[in-house]
């Protein structure tokens, strides 16, 4: 298979209509479809089926868009790894999400800087999937949290383990107890859980607030909107008129710092070991 053909199936699998694919990669429809047909006829398998309504997943299909997507985004991910390789001054780009582990971060960087031969650190903060940003080829190294995040594939280093605590608003009458379960916070009618965006984008069916960072989830939480179970780190950025109650029977959270197995870097490997050293 080509590149191209992968790319024009992904394209086709992703939007289910060949006129918005044709759209998305910028080419006109009739050659779309012929590719994929030529594909479909290479491989001796269905991986589309047509209606004049609508356009469907066959099971082969459903592998070829998984397999396509990670052979893409490789593919993507090696040449933004080659390039900046090729660049004068060496660095790091570190990805985390916005808001996480704020005091971890600034005492690993602060660390990180005194070392001899560090090198700089540029930092990418994500809404959610940070480990994607490594797969990709965006990113050097990660803070990641399991079990929110996957760490397939991935190096790992332990760093941090905590407890989580429910956020409410300081007004809610959950907010005076010195702890709450789980199931008082998953009942809750006036106060759904919010629901965050999975690897694909797409939102979990449910009645909470759809939330993409930490600023617009505390907002929606003080304004009475939703609620949330996170780790108990999140306290240093909470907002006026929030209370963090603890959570006894939530699982732990793990923040580990991750990399690609296949990194040869040496800047990486010394912010790993200063990382697991703090």
């Amino acid at each position: 298979m080509e590149t191209r053909e992968l790319r024009y199936f992904v394209a086709v699998a992703e939007e289910l209509h060949f006129g918005r694919a044709a759209r998305r990669l910028g080419i006109a429809q009739p050659p779309l479809s012929r590719t994929i047909t030529q594909l479909e006829q290479r491989l001796g398998v269905a991986l589309l089926e047509r209606t004049s309504r609508k356009v469907t997943l066959t099971a082969a299909g459903s592998v070829l868009l998984a397999e396509g997507r990670a052979i893409l985004g490789a593919l993507a991910a090696a040449e933004r790894r080659t390039q900046r390789a090729a660049t004068s001054q060496p660095s790091l780009v570190l990805a985390t999400k916005a808001g996480a582990s704020g005091e971890l971060l600034a005492k690993l960087l602060d660390a990180y800087a005194a070392e001899p031969g560090a090198v700089a650190v540029d930092l990418l903060l994500c809404e959610s999937q940070p480990q994607q940003m490594l797969h990709d080829g965006q990113a050097d190294v990660a803070l990641l949290h399991q079990p929110f995040d996957s760490t397939a594939e991935l190096d790992t280093e332990i760093l941090h383990t905590e407890g989580q605590v429910a956020i409410l608003p300081a007004s809610h009458p959950l907010a005076g107890r010195s702890y709450v379960r789980t199931a008082d916070v998953s009942s809750l009618p006036d106060l759904p859980l919010a629901r965050w965006p999975g690897p694909g984008g797409a939102y979990p069916e449910g009645p909470g607030a759809e939330v993409r960072n930490q600023t617009q989830l505390f907002q929606l939480i003080a304004l009475g909107r939703t609620t949330v179970v996170l780790p108990e780190s999140c306290r240093a950025n909470l907002l006026e008129g929030l209370a963090a109650v603890p959570v006894l029977d939530a699982p732990t959270v793990t923040t580990v710092i991750a990399w690609p197995p296949h990194s040869r870097s040496r800047a990486l490997a010394d912010l790993v070991r200063v990382a697991t050293r703090l």
